[in-house]
């Protein structure tokens, strides 16, 4: 795909639970990082979520620059869905990264999410106490 300025790039889809994360990759000579036009820093705060985020280039030696819009799901789980994201992304980019891609588990989409509430139960498996009498 290209912009309207002409620069080539991939566009991937990520997600986690309730959270979709579309990313965009584009070459470029150092990488950087803008999520729904805030950087990387801003949006999420903490270390450990900035490193999620940056897990899939680690091993990379090419530059990106990485757009990404996130809605839905918590902070936590945006983070997770902009890896799924970036991983999807680098494999279309280069097909020679898929197998390290995929034994680090960042192309796998993580199927875990919260479990329905059932009638007649307080939470998703939560009873109400039980009396004999």
């Amino acid at each position: 795909m290209e912009t309207k300025s002409g620069e080539r790039y991939i566009e991937t889809v990520g997600r986690r639970k309730t959270s979709v994360a579309r990313v965009r990759i584009t070459p470029a000579t150092k990488t950087t990082f803008l999520v729904n036009e805030k950087e990387l820093e801003n949006y999420f705060p903490t270390k450990e979520m900035q490193n999620i985020v940056r897990q899939a280039l680690s091993d990379i030696k090419d530059k990106f620059k990485v757009t990404v819009k996130i809605n839905g799901g918590g902070i936590h789980s945006q983070s997770e869905a902009v890896r799924h994201g970036i991983a999807r992304a680098l494999v279309s980019f280069d097909l020679e990264l898929r197998k390290s891609l995929k034994k680090a588990g960042y192309l796998k989409r993580d199927p875990r999410s919260k479990e329905r509430r059932k009638f007649g139960l307080k939470k998703a498996r939560k009873a109400p106490q039980w009396s004999k009498r």
